[in-house]
């Protein structure tokens, strides 16, 4: 039983190792406008993309006060307790509809080499000889990484502070069909665990920079392979790779400190410009040199589309160059560039206590990531209960579009 819980924890609470590719968290309402978002960044967000956006808390929505910030829905502060999952839904249909091809196939092979008495792997080969099908089937199944996604966070912004502590972690096996015997293979995974705080400074009423301060550690497992045969050796291996992590998790040794800097300039009334650069790691990271990540950015909101009324609207255009450091993928044509729009309207509200309490809003996204289309939706009652979906696609291939991985990934969040 402990072994089994050992497997469990480790699967569940892992991801798939990215060279030099610093701790990311995957915000559902960036995500949805292709995670355009440096200069958006109004509300806890600005915590992940820029810190100076926390001078946006309780100044949206105050028309008297900040007429240069137009009409949007005002907030007084964000805190929020998430929990996500996300994965690629589609691999995981097709893998299972690959697989269930391939046990109808063996128990095919198994029945005849009963009846005939000829040997299993001949009978394999002429099969696969004789409907050419079946390997691309094979194929397809054979080294299909599946790739699982847990997020939580822990978030609190006011107006010019802001924080979170949030895990990020995914594990991504892959099988090997093998012609006599299947096994499963995770090269490598690791958990993620981040606390950072920063603040913001208004300079005017237009401009205004961001720094802040983060912890990170990471456990990671490099490559195991599992297969019936040598069940009992990974479990065992588990175990200590298990028991390890536990005697190091507070190990103040493994803990790399970074920071993260950022501004924002209200250039007119419906134009936002921001910058950020992030992930500055003093050290290492469990053995990887992180890369810092500037990323630029616009951001657009016509004033005739929001509204500062108990019914409010707002709207966002956004484009960034993104993680311009980045060189490894240089060749990938539109990995830099994100691009996105959303609308967030309320749905149910009580006039008169301009957006205080909001009963039912809605938002919706689409956008561009990376060159791959993404979308999104939300939808918070009561201004405590948030249930979100997004969906991206990322790629796993040499060039733009040749491999693409869609993710789906779902989130609920309480707070106010």
């Amino acid at each position: 039983m402990k072994k089994t819980i050992v497997l469990f924890f480790a699967l569940a609470l892992s991801t798939a190792a990215f060279a030099a590719k610093a701790p990311t968290h995957h915000s559902i309402r960036a995500e949805s406008m292709g995670n355009a978002h440096v200069a958006v960044v109004d509300d806890k967000e600005a915590i992940y993309f820029n810190y100076a956006g926390l001078s946006q808390i309780n100044r949206l929505g105050n028309y008297e006060k900040r007429p240069e910030q137009g009409y949007y829905p005002r907030n007084y502060f964000d805190m929020r307790l998430n929990l996500g999952g996300a994965g690629p839904f589609e691999s995981y249909i097709s893998t299972y509809q690959d697989a269930k091809d391939l046990q109808k196939l063996y128990n095919r092979v198994n029945k005849a080499a009963e009846e005939t008495g000829l040997s299993q792997t001949n009978l394999l080969l002429d099969t696969l000889a004789a409907h050419p099908e079946l390997v691309h089937t094979l194929n397809s199944y054979d080294h299909k990484a599946i790739s699982m996604k847990l997020k939580m966070d822990a978030e609190l912004a006011l107006h010019n502070f802001g924080g979170a502590i949030w895990v990020d972690g995914n594990v991504a096996p892959y099988i090997d069909a093998g012609l006599v015997l299947p096994y499963l293979t995770i090269d490598t995974f690791y958990v993620d665990a981040v606390m950072q705080g920063g603040i913001a400074y208004d300079f005017t009423n237009e401009f205004s920079l961001g720094i802040g301060i983060k912890g990170a550690k990471r456990q990671k497992v490099e490559m195991i392979v599992m297969d019936i045969a040598n069940y009992e050796t990974i479990n065992d291996t588990l175990q200590d790779r298990f028991d390890d992590a536990e005697k190091h998790i507070f190990d103040t040794k493994t803990i790399s400190v970074g920071m993260d800097f950022g501004t924002l300039w209200q250039a007119t009334r419906e134009v936002r410009l921001g910058l950020s650069l992030r992930d500055v790691y003093f050290k290492e990271l469990a053995g990887d040199k992180i890369t810092p990540n500037l990323t630029m950015g616009v951001n657009y909101s016509p004033r005739f589309f929001n509204v500062n009324t108990a019914y409010a609207r707002k709207f966002n255009i956004a484009c960034d160059y993104a993680d311009a450091f980045d060189s490894d993928r240089n060749y990938k044509i539109m990995h830099h560039f994100n691009f996105g729009l959303e609308i967030e309207q309320v749905l149910l509200a009580w006039p008169g206590l301009n957006n205080q309490l909001r009963a039912l809003s809605g938002r919706l996204a689409a956008g561009f990531k990376g060159g791959y289309p993404t979308a999104g939706a939300g939808v918070e009652i009561l201004h405590v209960l948030t249930l979100e979906f997004a969906t991206w696609a990322e790629e796993r291939g040499y060039y733009t579009g040749q491999d693409e991985e869609r993710i789906y990934m779902g989130q609920i969040s309480l707070g106010f």
